[in-house]
C-alpha cells in the first residue's frame, strides 16, 4: 500500500520547504501555513494580499542563490527568520518595521548574487513583504493546490541525472509518497485520491519551472532538470509531481498515511 514518505509547507514561496510530521489540508483546498508570505518587486503592480504570478516575487526561479538561505516561521508569533551559513541576516515579527528589516535584509542578499533579478531592474526596488503570516494565498495557481510526487518518479528522474543523490526538494512538493510504480500519479489525473483521511480530486500534471535546476543546497544552477523531463521521458513538457484539491471537507495528512484512490 503507497504510504506518505515526507510532507512539506512552503511558508514563503519560492523559498525553502519547511519538513512538517503533519498537515492541514483546509476546506478550501489550501495547506494550513503555505505560502502565506511572499517577497514582491514594488514595481508588481498588485495588491499586497492578491494572488499574482511568480514572476512578481523574488524565488527560486529567478533567484537560486535562494536556496542557500534557511528560513524558520513561527506561525504562531508570527515571527520570521532568515540566516544563511548558521548566521542570522534578520530575526522580526512581521509589523510594519519588521517587515521592512526583512524585506531589506533579503534584498542585500540578492543583490549581491551573481544571478539575480534587481540589479538590472531597479524599479523593482524596494522589495516588499507581503502576506498575513496565515492566509495560504501566494500558491502557483490561484484557486490554490496541493502537489504530490511518487518516490520512484524521483528515482527514475535520478536514474536519468545520472545523480543518485538527486534531492526532491527540488520539486517542492507538498506530499512524498513512497509504494507506487515510477510516474503512477501522472494516471490519477482526472480521478479521486485519499491520503489519510483526506479525498483529493487530481486536477493537473505539475508543469515545471528554472527553479527545479538549482541545488537545493548550494543554490547554483547545476543540473538540466527541465531539459532531462523531456528528453529522457518524452514528455511534451517538464512534468513532475501532480496538483490536487479536496474533494469535500479537508483535514489533516500524517506521515505513515496510506493513499489509495477512490473508485
Amino acid at each position: 500500500m503507497p504510504r506518505v514518505a515526507a510532507l512539506f509547507r512552503y511558508p514563503v514561496k519560492g523559498f525553502t520547504p519547511e519538513g512538517c510530521e503533519s498537515l492541514m489540508v483546509r476546506d478550501e483546498g489550501r495547506i494550513a501555513g503555505d505560502r502565506v508570505l511572499g517577497i514582491r518587486f514594488a514595481n508588481s503592480g498588485v495588491a499586497d494580499n492578491a494572488w499574482s504570478k511568480k514572476d512578481k516575487f523574488v524565488a527560486l526561479v529567478n533567484t537560486p542563490g535562494l536556496a542557500r538561505l534557511h528560513l524558520q516561521f513561527d506561525h504562531k508569533a508570527l515571527r520570521l527568520r532568515v540566516s544563511l551559513e548558521g548566521a542570522v541576516l534578520v530575526d522580526a515579527a512581521l509589523d510594519d518595521n519588521g517587515r521592512k528589516q526583512i524585506a531589506a535584509a533579503v534584498e542585500n542578499y540578492v543583490l549581491d548574487l551573481d544571478q539575480n533579478p534587481l540589479s538590472r531592474h531597479p524599479k523593482r526596488l524596494p522589495l516588499r513583504v507581503v502576506g498575513d503570516g496565515v492566509t495560504p494565498r501566494y500558491q502557483d495557481n490561484e484557486a490554490g493546490q496541493v502537489t504530490v510526487h511518487g518516490r520512484e518518479s524521483l528515482a527514475a528522474v535520478a536514474v536519468a541525472m545520472g545523480d543518485p543523490n538527486l534531492s526532491e526538494c527540488r520539486f517542492r512538493s507538498n506530499i512524498a509518497v513512497e509504494g507506487l510504480e515510477a510516474w503512477e500519479e501522472q494516471s490519477w489525473v482526472g480521478r479521486k485520491v485519499r491520503i489519510g483521511g483526506v479525498n483529493l480530486d487530481v486536477v493537473r500534471p505539475k508543469v515545471r519551472c528554472l527553479a527545479v535546476n538549482a541545488n537545493p543546497e548550494t543554490g547554483e544552477r547545476d543540473a538540466p532538470i527541465l531539459a532531462t523531463l523531456i528528453s529522457a521521458f518524452a514528455q511534451q513538457q517538464s512534468t513532475f509531481a501532480v496538483a490536487m484539491v479536496t474533494s469535500g471537507a479537508g483535514g489533516r495528512i500524517r506521515v505513515g498515511d496510506k493513499v489509495s484512490l477512490v473508485e
